[in-house]
């Protein structure tokens, strides 16, 4: 049986701010770690580091960077930026590491570490698994994870802008079309996007409202972005014929998430649905193929048949989207939770800043509005329920659990679907039922919740 990765999810490390696994200590003995890591194969490696802008983001980026410089590790900062800005920086810039401290859609309370190769790519599950190793045994060994016992100077970390320009003129010269004509109304979610999403539409000449560009390090996130996309369509709603479209990003700006004009809320299956066509009619649809997660939705599936296109269904995570975008040469792909990734180009990762130009340049090509480009998307009910865990003990070995999942299939007879699995990032477990009625998505999805209530509930 292979070993299991503990601080690892399907996101980097995450976890609450001043707690293990984001102490004082384990976030120096995670940057020291990282950087044997770095060292073994790059005599003289430097890394690149950003954060978004949760309170905890500067400190937890300080230790990070003292311990890889306690190993040689010559450390560079941007400062605020999105994830994938950092992503970009590491295989443009040539560094061998790229580190984002970032808890994404999470609250401000929380925070995270990931991690890029130099490649762009996030790292593979066994060399996270040998990094883990390493943090384990300099946590059992407080003399030599400790900085104090080190004389080495503190790197000074100010951000770098001209890291974060050169990662929006980079944006800004991949999309050829004038945007000029979009008038867009958009959400940065108080996070990383508020330092590079204005400059960039300014550099394009969009005619942009901004929102929640005011972070003060506890409201990212907070009734706005991504995680709440009907605050973007809400305003909308209440601005008829004033904006052609709305943008809202999550907390890192890794993927967005967009309302039409009428201030319909628009996920990741809808954007894939019209970056799959238009890249089909371009001919830079790889085997005219898709990949999506098992959370997208059946309708989705059902479209792009009629379209000629197929799906392929990978793990949740866009890292592992993009795991089977590699292995299967697909140049497309992407999660419904707005991750959508574009191997047409050299993007290494889900990037929202990418995707709004993207969609906003097959809206002005097309001349279509985005609720006529995906007009024709069936959305099959679906229901999705957190349920709080104790422990993530597998489904298959609850019976319970698994009898009422059984039970479900047998009921939607081929005719939706159900899934049931644990978050990457926090102790839940997630339901998701699909059916032709309300009624029985509801009905399935609460026998199935409360039976994991009972046998796993906090």
């Amino acid at each position: 049986m292979s070993e299991t990765r503990q601080l690892f999810g399907t996101d980097g490390i995450r976890g609450v701010a001043g707690e293990f696994p984001l102490t004082k200590q384990s976030t120096y003995s995670i940057g020291r770690a990282l950087g044997h890591d770095l060292v073994r194969s790059t005599r003289s490696a430097q890394a690149i580091i950003g954060q978004d802008t949760r309170e905890s983001s500067r400190w937890i980026a300080d230790r990070v960077a003292e311990g890889l410089a306690a190993v040689g590790v010559e450390v560079h900062s941007a400062g605020v930026i999105t994830t994938p800005g950092v992503a970009f920086l590491a295989r443009s810039r040539g560094f061998a590491a790229g580190v984002v401290i970032s808890a994404s859609h999470n609250p401000w309370t929380d925070n995270g570490i990931k991690v890029f190769s130099g490649d762009g790519f996030k790292l593979s599950d066994a060399r996270e698994l040998a990094i883990e190793k390493e943090i384990f045994t300099l946590l059992q060994n407080p003399a030599a994870a400790d900085d104090t016992a080190i004389k080495i100077p503190k790197p000074s970390l100010p951000g770098d802008a001209s890291l974060r320009e050169a990662y929006i003129h980079s944006l800004a010269a991949s999309v050829a079309s004038d945007l000029r004509k979009l008038r867009v109304l958009v959400d940065c979610a108080n996070g990383a996007a508020t330092a590079e999403a204005p400059e960039l539409f300014r550099t394009l000449g969009v005619p942009a409202t901004f929102i929640h560009v005011s972070p003060d390090g506890k409201n990212i996130n907070e009734g706005c972005g991504a995680l709440h996309p009907e605050t973007l369509g809400q305003m909308l709603a209440q601005s008829p014929g004033k904006f052609d479209l709305g943008v809202t990003f999550d907390g890192d700006a890794d993927r967005a998430l967009f309302c039409d004009a009428s201030g319909r809320v628009m996920n990741g299956d809808a954007v894939l649905l019209a970056a799959a066509r238009d890249l089909q009619a371009l001919r830079k649809l790889k085997g005219d193929t898709v990949v999506a997660t098992t959370m997208s939705n059946m309708g989705l599936e059902i479209a792009l048949r009629r379209a000629g296109i197929g799906m392929i269904r990978a793990n949740v995570g866009d890292k592992y989207v993009l795991e089977e975008m590699l292995n299967t040469g697909a140049t497309l792909g992407g999660e419904q939770s707005g991750h959508i990734i574009f191997r047409d180009g050299d993007s290494t990762t889900g990037d929202g800043l990418l995707t709004a130009l993207r969609l906003m340049d097959i809206i002005v090509r097309s001349g279509k509005s985005l609720a006529t480009l995906v007009a024709d998307l069936k959305v099959f009910p679906q229901k999705i329920q957190n349920v709080r865990v104790r422990e993530k003990i597998p489904f298959a070995q609850v019976p319970s659990v698994q009898a009422a999942i059984l039970a479900a299939e047998r009921e939607l007879d081929g005719n939706g679907r159900v899934v049931v699995r644990y978050s990457g990032t926090e102790a839940l477990a997630r339901v998701m039922v699909e059916a032709e009625s309300e009624e029985k998505m509801l009905n399935i999805t609460n026998k199935i919740a409360e039976e994991i209530r009972i046998a796993l509930g906090v």
